[in-house]
């Protein structure tokens, strides 16, 4: 008996001295062969836009391609699900954010992954301003003006999004609870396009999206925005008046953006990646590029994988608060 428990355990010693080499070996060599990038939205998303040039450049920092797969569906879950259950030798990597990561963890009761448990964040990349846009023919001109509006006229008012739990729904949600508005109806939409544009139709009031979907209406004037959804003023419209500022209290309405590997990465391959992350960042043609899609990187502070995961953590608990408040009901 005593000499089979010492075969075990010799067994198990020799298999996990392999697997440590094996994990030395990957972390050494990574990337050895194209990474996977993926995106749990669509073509043409502003997730999908914002990965294409990170992409771009990791692919050049790495040496090795990155390639953009878009999986959409569930709200964005089925692509960070994948991940998730992928293996974990750093060739499948996801593009999470706010949604994905943070909201999705009390939208969902029973939610397909464990942002907190499931991962290991590479690191933070950029944020983009969630903004607060009205029809053009909507008799306001401030927020002071539109949250009496709402207030007196909420029964007959409607509010846009991009699909249940994402961004845009729960930063209308955070307005609209803030007003004190209760009667509001929320009409959801497969992606922000079609949104946009009954927006613009006049056949929804409101809607809050990223930025970046706002800035056609900014140049054309084909809507009003009234504010941008932020604590502080946006150095990308920095004559755009915070929320905050002309009287609703709103916590920060970020999209914010990581990349995040499976968890058990080696850690030399999340070392690398997180260091490649930050050279990309600090490449000024991304950073112009990202501007020209209302897009930040943000400050090389908040670039660390411990940082990433800490910000997780209280963005979890942020915004469940939120959707408790704004009594938004879980899926």
């Amino acid at each position: 008996m005593r000499l089979f428990l010492r075969m075990r355990i010799a067994c198990v010693a020799c298999w996990l001295a392999l697997a440590a080499t094996l994990a030395t070996a990957t972390a050494q060599t990574w990337p050895s062969r194209f990474v996977t990038l993926v995106v749990p939205f669509g073509a043409g998303s502003a997730s999908d836009t914002v990965a294409r040039i990170l992409a771009a450049r990791l692919s050049e920092l790495l040496g090795q391609q990155m390639i953009v797969e878009n999986v959409a569906g569930g709200g964005g879950m089925v692509g960070v699900s994948r991940v998730a259950k992928a293996a974990p030798d750093g060739y499948q990597v996801v593009l999470g954010g706010v949604d994905t990561f943070a909201q999705s963890q009390y939208l969902f009761k029973n939610p397909v992954i464990n942002a907190m448990a499931d991962f290991a964040p590479a690191g933070l990349a950029v944020e983009q301003p969630l903004v607060l846009v009205v029809r053009k023919d909507l008799p306001v001109n401030n927020v002071r003006e539109f949250a009496g509006y709402v207030k007196a006229n909420q029964s007959k008012m409607t509010f846009g999004s991009a699909g249940v739990g994402a961004a845009p729904h729960l930063a209308c949600y955070m307005v609209t609870a803030a007003i004190g508005a209760t009667a509001v109806t929320h009409v959801p939409y497969r992606s922000s396009a079609p949104a946009l544009q009954d927006l613009v139709a006049g056949t929804i009031d409101y809607y809050c999206p990223v930025s970046v979907a706002a800035m056609p209406l900014m140049a054309n004037s084909s809507a009003k925005v009234l504010a941008v959804l932020t604590r502080e003023r946006s150095p990308l419209f920095p004559d755009l008046p915070t929320a905050a500022e002309q009287g609703l209290d709103v916590v920060d309405g970020y999209y914010w953006m990581g990349l995040f590997l499976p968890k058990g990465a080696p850690e030399g391959v999340v070392t690398t990646l997180n260091k490649a992350i930050g050279a990309m960042l600090d490449t000024p043609a991304v950073q112009a590029r990202l501007k020209d899609v209302a897009t930040t990187a943000v400050p090389p502070a908040q670039r660390s994988t411990a940082y990433l995961q800490k910000y997780v953590e209280t963005e979890i608990v942020k915004w469940a608060g939120i959707m408790k408040a704004s009594n938004v009901p879980q899926q």
